[in-house]
């Protein structure tokens, strides 16, 4: 019998009550920055076996952390606490596999470059017969509040006519589509492929669902914090250039993936972010 859902939510609730932190290099000492998370988005960001805080986003922000010479405290608050945090003033930026997108630029988001290309997608479950949209007509589909994904689904809603009910994240969402309370979800399509893979989840990605996508990129809510994007998008540059980037992509995605997302940093303007 494939696993439930009840050891990730339980693992999602207790990094979130504990307002888990990880710290880059010296722990003891006052950190330059404090960088706010989302607590439950793998392979990105997520608590491995042994506990420990993990993903591309936790190691690439350590690697530009050393590469530039600054410290930092990473707190794990969930996607819409990290987004509150920064805007409250009480985290100086956030990085959370944020889609640089116009629509955040215009409402206070101040984003790095880009630093990794991601689709989104509808997922099923195993046993759905629903094979695309056109199958969604008169039913419930589910979408995590704030994200991509749920931008996604909000622009199908009206051509295919489906309803969206909100979850405030994903293993709630995955849950929900299992249970059969939404007939399918719409998810960034890394964390679904990964989800589903290392949670043996009995569900799907539908073929030919996936939209264009857009970059994850280094949030900031301050114009004050411009110095901390810039030295992100520095250490982004160097990484990448002597193959560090290359191997954390690798270590949580592959090979294949590694070689494509470093190859995007080649093509002029794909990984440029907003720093306005």
């Amino acid at each position: 019998m494939k696993k439930t859902l009840a050891v990730i939510l339980s693992a999602a609730m207790a990094v979130s009550c504990m307002g888990f932190t990880a710290f880059a290099e010296d722990a003891s000492g006052d950190a330059d920055y404090v960088i706010a998370t989302d607590t439950v988005f793998k392979p990105f960001e997520y608590t491995d076996e042994s506990g420990e805080f993990v993903g591309i986003d936790v190691d690439l922000l350590a690697a530009i952390a050393k590469d530039q010479g600054f410290t930092y405290k990473l707190n794990s608050l969930g996607w819409d606490s990290a987004i509150a945090a920064c805007q409250a003033g009480q985290a100086d930026g956030m990085i959370a596999g944020a889609s640089i997108t116009d629509e955040r630029k215009q409402s206070g988001w101040m984003f790095s470059d880009g630093y990794y290309m991601a689709t989104q997608s509808m997922f099923t479950s195993e046993k759905s017969d629903i094979t695309g949209f056109d199958d969604l007509k008169g039913k419930t589909v589910g979408a995590k509040t704030g994200t991509q994904g749920a931008a996604y689904a909000e622009s199908l809603k009206d051509q295919y006519g489906f309803t969206i009910t909100y979850y405030e994240d994903s293993p709630t969402m995955y849950q929900a589509v299992l249970g059969g309370q939404a007939v399918a979800g719409f998810e960034d399509t890394p964390i679904m492929a990964a989800s589903i893979q290392d949670g043996e989840l009995a569900l799907k990605i539908v073929e030919g669902t996936e939209n264009d996508g857009a970059p994850y990129g280094f949030a900031v809510f301050n114009k004050d914090e411009q110095e901390l994007l810039d030295k992100f998008n520095a250490g982004l540059k160097d990484i990448v250039a002597d193959g560090t980037y290359e191997k954390i992509i690798a270590k949580y995605l592959g090979d294949d993936a590694a070689a494509s997302a470093a190859a995007a940093f080649e093509t002029e303007g794909t990984t440029e972010g907003a720093t306005e």
